[in-house]
């Protein structure tokens, strides 16, 4: 087993104080976005020796020089000789950016065609940053909100259609994007419909900003927001932190979704989504292809997007616990390549069996544990996390002094 130092991304949207009051540290002064725990090549973790000093030795390397031992033979039939999943703590201050990711085959064909042109990785303008898929889930450990695929068509034509009334109510004729919009939702067919609006929205170019920005002041002027305040609400915030950004309407045709602290939700390949606010734990695929819509000032290509996107009636994807009767949460979102664990044990709690198929991602977040395993044994301390391979199962997991544990595996045909 190996303790393990991690990556901060000091993204701007990140919260300043989130990540660090979570894990018990201080705080760096900056915005704190994601804490990265894995291998994946662009910000792999480090291991950490005895005496708690930083190796030179990252995670991946690890992993590349024995496979076999840290992966185990059926992580490795499914998903070659790499970590398959990646874990991070996101604390979002405000809305990340609208975006969507590829299928697999999509992300592989991406990633090959910009190797063959020579597109540098680090570049801007590149789509594809490795040739992995990214199906990801966020368990809300603050109230967390967020946009997640699309809502019924019928509801978002109600909504368009109030902002048309509210306009001619003030006396104001309604941009005419707004018109356009509910013409195309009106179609019968309802993935023609979605496409159709939200192509019209991120194509739109000036005219969209405009109406973006005529909208923001409808609703600053006291217009009637019920019933759907919470999505208008959402528009004026979006606004707020990117100006006449064609994502604040595009937000009218999406799932306005908030989670309670202990919920969760995953998002396949196509579903277009956007975190808005809280601290979670996040888990995906090994990969950081994100194909972008809005709400940034990052590269947005939208040929590429408009292939990506599931245009689908989709409700929020909520994922519900199984508890053992030692009183794990298994959080199983039907992708092979992860799934995620939460224990809790008191100060006095029985040791707990931690699931585990292949590699094993831990992350302490309140108290103190022991690690115990056929080769050995670990201490983790609040803030502290660990790799465990697969040739050291089956681990327990023992309470000090009380802890909180997340543990991450691979999805495999795994059951508590």
């Amino acid at each position: 087993m190996y303790k393990l130092s991690n990556v901060l991304r000091p993204y701007a949207w990140g919260s300043h104080t989130a990540i660090a009051e979570l894990l018990g540290r201080q705080a760096s002064g900056g915005p704190e976005a994601e804490l990265w725990i894995g291998a994946h090549p662009d910000a792999s973790s480090t291991l950490l020796l005895a005496d708690g000093a930083e190796s030179s030795d990252s995670l991946e390397q690890l992993i590349s020089a024995h496979p076999s031992a840290a992966l185990g033979e059926a992580s490795r039939a499914a998903f070659g000789d790499r970590l398959p999943f990646l874990m991070k703590v996101l604390a979002a201050s405000q809305a990340l950016s609208l975006q969507v990711h590829p299928h697999l085959a999509q992300a592989a064909a991406g990633f090959r065609a910009a190797e063959e042109a020579g597109v540098p990785r680090n570049a801007e303008y590149r789509n594809y940053k490795d040739d992995n898929h990214k199906p990801e889930m966020i368990f809300a450990l603050s109230p967390f909100e967020a946009l997640c695929g699309f809502r019924p068509v019928s509801q978002s034509a109600e909504i368009f259609e109030q902002l048309e009334r509210g306009f001619r109510g003030a006396g104001i004729e309604p941009p005419a994007i707004l018109h356009w919009v509910i013409e195309d939702l009106r179609s019968k067919d309802s993935a023609i419909a979605l496409r159709n609006a939200f192509e019209r929205l991120i194509s739109g170019g000036q005219e969209v900003r405009s109406a973006v920005n005529s909208v923001a002041e409808l609703l600053h002027s006291g217009t009637e927001l019920a019933p759907f305040q919470t999505e208008l609400e959402t528009v004026l915030s979006l606004d707020s932190d990117f100006p006449g950004d064609p994502g604040a309407l595009i937000s009218l045709l999406m799932n306005r979704v908030h989670l309670e602290p202990g919920e969760c939700f995953a998002m396949q390949a196509g579903n277009v989504h956007a975190y808005l606010q809280g601290l979670g734990i996040e888990v995906m695929a090994s990969s950081d292809n994100v194909l972008r819509g809005g709400l940034t000032s990052k590269f947005i290509d939208v040929p590429e997007l408009l292939k990506t996107v599931d245009f689908q009636e989709l409700p929020v994807p909520m994922v519900q616990a199984s508890v053992s009767a030692l009183g794990q949460e298994l959080y199983v979102p039907g992708f092979t390549e992860f799934q995620l664990q939460r224990v809790e044990l008191g100060p006095n709690g029985s040791p707990v069996p931690l699931a585990q198929n292949g590699a094993l991602l831990v992350l302490l977040v309140s108290g103190k544990a022991l690690l115990d395993s056929p080769r050995g044994d670990l201490e983790l301390e609040r803030g502290e996390s660990a790799f465990i391979p697969a040739t050291e199962a089956p681990v327990m997991l023992h309470s000090i002094e009380g802890c909180t544990a997340f543990a991450v595996t691979t999805g495999l045909g795994l059951s508590v």
